[in-house]
């Protein structure tokens, strides 16, 4: 508890004094931008994916930030969700989000990240406060443990009850995008869907499906659903993007990645076309673990 009374501050102390000394956003063609230029964009927006590092403190920082101007423009409208939090905990956290049971008990029973405090409690905080909606967006892990191990047959032997809670089956799978190209190679997969390398895809897309699937079943009309997730689920306009935009092809999305840098002036080649607005950070920037 006593770190994040102590980083936090530091890190919008940083954000409040010349924002380039703690980050500079980027056009995804590398253009520098700011944070004003980045919101007015974002306002457009009826989904915004947030990719961070899980443990940047300057990102979470800036999404409280980013959280805090678009409840200053849209009100209830804003909609917030996470991967953090798994579709199986939605009920006990609309139950501390309204009051009815103590934070104890919510965090007993929420299986939050041990990063918690420090990087999410904020925005759980927030949404509280101001009496807004927050998704657990998340595959219960248990379930993409079953696509790891026993690919992606094994989902249909679960209940009607535990397919609720994640993405309708059968779900698409697309071996072909970069991303889970990039992950097939790295478990030595190829086709067929028994070899461990098409399993880890077949769990991480699971992951990608699911959120994708509960962020759409809690976005109305005239809302905007701001999505915190770790970068490499929307990186490159794949993964939660991807599943959205096979439902939704008019759906306005933008994107945000975090990445890190040694220099700040300008975007490295290989960090660019990644997202919609690049976040970086300085490579010694403040960590939560």
């Amino acid at each position: 508890m006593k770190r994040f009374f102590t980083l936090l501050p530091l890190v919008f102390l940083l954000l409040a004094m010349n924002e380039k000394t703690a980050y500079q956003l980027f056009t995804s063609e590398g253009k520098a931008t700011d944070t004003d230029k980045m919101l007015r964009e974002l306002a457009k927006a009826d989904v915004i994916l947030f990719g961070e590092q899980h443990n940047d403190s300057v990102a979470h920082a800036l999404q409280l930030l980013v959280t805090q101007k678009l409840f200053q423009t849209h009100g209830s409208q804003l909609v917030l969700g996470a991967e953090m939090f798994e579709s199986d905990v939605q009920l006990v956290l609309d139950e501390y989000l309204s009051g009815k049971i103590k934070e104890n008990n919510f965090e007993a029973e929420s299986r939050p990240w041990s990063n918690y405090t420090t990087d999410y409690k904020p925005l759980i905080t927030f949404a509280k406060t101001h009496s807004l909606k927050f998704i657990a967006t998340n595959v219960p892990r248990r379930y993409a443990a079953s696509v790891a191990g026993s690919g992606v047959e094994s989902l249909t032997s679960f209940s009607p009850e535990a397919q609720k809670l994640m993405a309708p089956l059968p779900y698409k799978i697309d071996l072909e995008l970069p991303g889970y190209k990039n992950m097939l190679t790295m478990f030595g997969g190829s086709h067929g869907m028994g070899e461990k390398g098409n399993k880890m895809v077949a769990a991480q897309a699971l992951k990608d499906a699911t959120m994708a699937h509960f962020i759409l079943k809690n976005l109305q009309p005239g809302q905007k659903f701001l999505h915190f997730n770790g970068s490499y689920h929307s990186d490159n306009f794949e993964g939660i993007y991807w599943y959205l935009k096979q439902q939704k092809p008019d759906l306005k999305i933008i994107t945000i990645s975090n990445v890190s840098q040694k220099e700040l002036k300008k975007l490295d080649k290989e960090n660019r076309k990644k997202a919609d607005f690049i976040l970086v950070v300085p490579e010694d920037a403040p960590k939560s673990y």
